[in-house]
């Protein structure tokens, strides 16, 4: 006998339509997506630790404190938008 949990998996995988496989086009343009925005997230934290560092030597505490802020929005924007360009690719037919 099957538990309500298994039932209840098995009437969600019948209501979604099933994923199409990647070719090897949007696998490529995946990979660069990743290694573009790789990048872009490197170079802001790169200009925005060397502020942090400028902002602690002049014992700048609550600058230092934004400048922290501004960097984990600054991974989380560029996550998001990495991840909404990789949907538009995994969508695209």
């Amino acid at each position: 006998m099957k538990s309500a949990y298994e039932l209840a998996m098995e009437r969600l995988a019948k209501s979604e339509p099933a994923e199409k496989p990647l070719n090897a086009e949007q696998k490529a343009r995946l990979a660069e997506i990743d290694r573009v925005y790789k990048g872009k997230r490197a170079e802001r934290e790169i200009f925005l630790k060397q502020q942090l560092d400028a902002a602690l030597g002049d014992q700048k505490f609550d600058d230092a404190d934004k400048i922290r802020k501004q960097i984990a929005s600054e991974k989380a924007r560029l996550d998001e938008e990495r991840d909404e360009e990789k949907e538009r690719v995994r969508r695209a037919k």
